[in-house]
């Protein structure tokens, strides 16, 4: 099952490097992704979802983005869960083509997703669908006022995501885990045009768990993103190509009383 794990982050790579047959430029960033995530028991089917992101370029030294997240999530029979709720994103200026012109650009997005669990043995994977509403704000070409302008976008995400336990049947309290996923981005709409391909990420790394409620993750992180437009002055389309680290700190609180 272990070499299954692994076939996962593999195969998923291969979306990761299959935008190379048209000429464009390349952005190149280190990354070190701060993360948090919970989901807060209410009761025995219904949780809160918080999530806060602090993303980093220059191995932390620049601002790249921040994302806080806040969701309801509903347990379903059978391994399902759905969830929904609201987004707020922030882009901040980075990188040799940047698409900020001075001052950090918002975000507002809605989203809803579907996970379904499959365990293969002692390997646990999930898959998630998602779906987002996104509205992008943008400032004056100086970037210096206030947003200007609102543009709309979809856009559906689907996650692969596998946990593959190194002292047992499962992950118990205390023991460590390889962790790994893979997302793909798609936009889709009018207002996407043709640049339907928006980012691909591929993760992997080691995990701990202190208890069912508390884990904390290191991962090696690969990203390539499309810009959604051309380079102003050669008309080339822009890819960032983006290698660095994701720590991942994971607490759930129960509030069910039991």
């Amino acid at each position: 099952m272990i070499k299954n794990f692994f076939l996962l982050l593999g195969c998923c790579a291969l979306t990761a490097t299959g935008y190379g047959q048209s000429p464009r430029l390349t952005d190149r960033n280190t990354l070190g992704w701060l993360v948090y995530s919970g989901d807060h028991q209410l009761t025995e089917k219904w949780a809160v979802h918080t999530e806060y992101q602090w993303r980093r370029v220059n191995w932390l030294r620049a601002p790249q983005q921040q994302l806080a997240r806040l969701g309801l999530v509903r347990t379903l029979p059978n391994h399902v869960t759905i969830s929904g709720g609201y987004t707020y994103f922030q882009t901040h200026r980075y990188g040799d083509y940047p698409t900020v012109p001075a001052r950090p650009e918002p975000e507002h997005r809605l989203y809803q997703d579907v996970s379904l669990e499959n365990p293969v043995g002692r390997l646990s994977l999930t898959h998630r669908l998602r779906l987002e509403q996104r509205w992008l704000g943008s400032r004056s070409a100086e970037g210096q006022g206030p947003v200007q302008d609102w543009a709309f976008q979809n856009r559906i995400r689907y996650q692969l995501s596998g946990q593959y336990p190194l002292q047992g049947p499962k992950v118990e309290d205390g023991e460590w885990y390889l962790n790994a996923f893979d997302e793909l981005f798609i936009g889709f709409g009018r207002n996407v045009a043709g640049n339907v391909f928006n980012q691909n990420r591929l993760s992997g790394g080691l995990g701990h768990q202190f208890n069912d409620k508390a884990k904390v993750e290191l991962n090696y992180l690969y990203q390539i993103s499309q810009h959604a437009s051309p380079d102003p002055i050669s008309g080339r389309p822009v890819f960032e190509n983006n290698h660095g680290f994701r720590l991942n700190v994971l607490y759930d609180l129960d509030f069910t009383g039991k």
